[in-house]
């Protein structure tokens, strides 16, 4: 078969979380006089107990200051900085706050600003790790939110933690002509996906690439290259986005994933057509996810025929 692995674009582009980063400002975690004083025109996302977003009647991010909330940023998380003008998250539960419309993250990341979506992500994933840390891994103990909410003490043993982030791999395998998909039983029907799983302790991530495709496809891998990153606070990854270089096996499948195949270039083309999730055929992964980036790479590359 064709050996395709020249064509392809070097980097990864198109999907959520990454745009217009925030400038996350480390030092000022630690000034809580700086902090004072940015407050007041400050930017801050207001999230529920769910991780949804305080949203206006348009769908777009509630525009909330620190001085509309009053005090000082307290207990809220310090995201960054866009500019001179910092960027909270606060829990609802605290605010006498109401809204027209409460978006959830996914929502927002295909209807939002590049820069306002990314650092609804970086809340949403802050929000997450913080409910999930009440009482010290160590000891027990109780825990004490420091330096603007990103370690938790622990108050009984002195021991610090600190957010969590879940690597793992998503690879679009192609034996050279043909995209390897799977799905998983709970997906909507027809939707298919590129391979992915998290890296396991004491593996590097070109070994989990290998190891992740072999046990969810039986499909034996001979290369792999990194493209690009998402962060995927649903709730807490990093997806590592890699290309595959594979043996045309037959795929099989154990229980994981519910099905797995290989898909002609005319597939994907067809597939890349359809909308919504009441479209017949195959479905791909949404826009918004560097799944889809890397089903897009692929046929990009295919599409662009010899180097």
């Amino acid at each position: 078969m064709t050996d395709t692995r020249l064509k392809f674009p070097a980097e990864l582009s198109g999907f959520a979380f990454t745009g217009e980063p925030i400038n996350r400002a480390d030092a000022l975690r630690d000034d809580a006089d700086a902090q004072a004083r940015l407050w007041p025109q400050a930017r801050v996302i207001v999230l529920d107990a769910d991780g949804n977003a305080f949203a206006d009647e348009t769908g777009q991010l509630l525009v909330t200051t620190g001085a509309a909330l009053g005090g000082g940023p307290g207990t809220a998380v310090l995201l960054g900085l866009h500019g001179d003008v910092a960027w909270f998250s606060v829990e609802a539960e605290a605010l006498p706050l109401t809204a027209p419309q409460r978006i959830d993250l996914r929502r927002a990341a295909a209807s939002w600003p590049a820069a306002e979506a990314s650092a609804f992500a970086f809340a949403r994933a802050m929000q997450h790790w913080r409910s999930r840390t009440r009482y010290c891994g160590i000891c027990g103990g109780a825990i004490e939110f420091r330096r603007a909410g990103y370690v938790a003490h622990c108050t009984r043993c002195g021991a610090d933690h600190y957010p969590r982030v879940d690597p793992a791999v998503i690879v679009a395998v192609s034996d050279g002509e043909r995209l390897l998909l799977g799905r998983q039983a709970n997906w909507p029907a027809q939707r298919y996906s590129v391979i992915a799983g998290f890296v396991e302790p004491g593996e590097s991530l070109e070994q989990t690439v290998v190891r992740e495709v072999f046990e969810e496809t039986r499909v034996r891998v001979r290369s792999c290259r990194y493209l690009g990153a998402q962060p995927w606070p649903f709730p807490g990854a990093l997806m590592l986005g890699f290309i595959a270089d594979a043996e045309p096996d037959q795929p099989q499948v154990d229980g994981e994933l519910e099905d797995a195949r290989w898909f002609s270039i005319e597939e994907i083309a067809a597939a890349r057509q359809r909308k919504g999730e009441d479209a017949s055929g195959m479905l791909l992964s949404p826009r918004i996810s560097i799944a889809r980036s890397l089903i897009e790479h692929w046929y990009e590359g295919i599409m662009a025929g010899p180097a």
